[in-house]
């Protein structure tokens, strides 16, 4: 129990030393943690104890991506009881949407908000998230991928979500190789 308050008064430590959301998080605090754009981290399921530190991180916005099945029951109240903002926007591979894209750009969009941890399980929602933002910010496929991988992006399932929700066909599976041709009798 004292390793991860350790890491935790660390983590802190460092934020307050940058003026600002530390730029690393111990993994084993807030799994997945990076800064992906100023004013926002991109993450998976902090620790409850990171939870409880979050105000003290600098965040002042926590934008949680999973379903409340997924995550611990009392996540709302520890980050209210910070004086911070809560919101929940469920999406899975299955639900994602451009409605919830939306509301995590009003959210994004607010200055006010930030700075913003936004987090899912693993990070990988975020990263579909984040992907779908950049493509309807002008980057192209390629690009908006690239930067949803950079955020947390790991799965076919969600990675098929985004080009759904970006109206893309899906990614093509590479070809099989062709078969070698049947020996020739002279």
């Amino acid at each position: 129990m004292k390793t991860p308050l350790l890491l935790l008064a660390v983590t802190l430590g460092a934020a307050s030393a940058s003026a600002g959301v530390p730029e690393a998080v111990q993994p084993a605090v807030i799994p997945a943690y990076r800064l992906i754009h100023p004013g926002l981290a991109a993450a998976g399921q902090p620790t409850p104890e990171a939870l409880k530190g979050l105000e003290g991180m600098g965040f002042r916005t926590v934008v949680n991506l999973r379903p409340e099945r997924e995550g611990p029951p009392d996540e709302r109240a520890v980050v209210e009881g910070q004086g911070l903002r809560y919101v929940s926007i469920p999406v899975t591979a299955d639900t994602f949407s451009l409605a919830d894209v939306e509301a995590l750009e009003k959210i994004l969009d607010d200055p006010a908000a930030a700075p913003v941890l936004l987090h899912c399980a693993s990070s990988n929602r975020v990263g579909g998230a984040w992907a779908v933002i950049q493509a309807r910010k002008g980057k192209s496929l390629e690009e908006a991928e690239a930067a949803g991988r950079a955020a947390g992006l790991h799965s076919p399932q969600m990675e098929a979500a985004v080009r759904r929700v970006l109206g893309v066909p899906p990614a093509m599976a590479p070809p099989a190789p062709a078969a070698a041709p049947a020996p020739v009798n002279p």
